[in-house]
């Protein structure tokens, strides 16, 4: 096994991973994408997502912090979406390490929530927050 592999198993064992159906149906849940722009122009988005960039992410969700984004609390549940489901393992874990306990991300990423024909925007944005 190598290291990546075992530090992305080490992130997991802290997350309940959710499939695209169930976080299809949480109503309160903060979707965080974090993949590349390009990514999103070419493949759309998840419904009611933000786009956060990976370089800002514990800024942007520090539920302390003074860049913070407005709207929700350390109770929050804060889903992160990249490509495939991998990366976003490792920035959920990040995410609990500043203090939002219910952080977890989308097993199979974005590119799972569409293969379930699950809503997406079509074309993506360029707005990040």
């Amino acid at each position: 096994m190598s290291n990546v592999d075992t530090i992305l198993d080490e992130a997991r064992s802290h997350l309940k991973r959710l499939e695209p159906h169930e976080l299809h149906q949480l109503k309160d849940a903060l979707i965080v994408d974090i993949r590349p722009v390009h990514n999103r122009l070419a493949e759309g988005e998840i419904e009611n997502s933000v786009v956060v960039e990976r370089i800002v992410l514990e800024w942007r969700l520090d539920p302390v912090g003074d860049w913070r984004l407005p709207g929700f609390t350390a109770d929050t549940t804060v889903v992160v979406v990249c490509n495939e489901g991998w990366a976003s393992s490792l920035a959920a874990r990040d995410l609990q390490r500043i203090g939002l306990a219910n952080a977890t991300d989308l097993v199979g990423g974005y590119r799972g929530w569409r293969a379930a024909g699950l809503p997406i925007r079509e074309g993506g944005s360029q707005a990040v927050v």
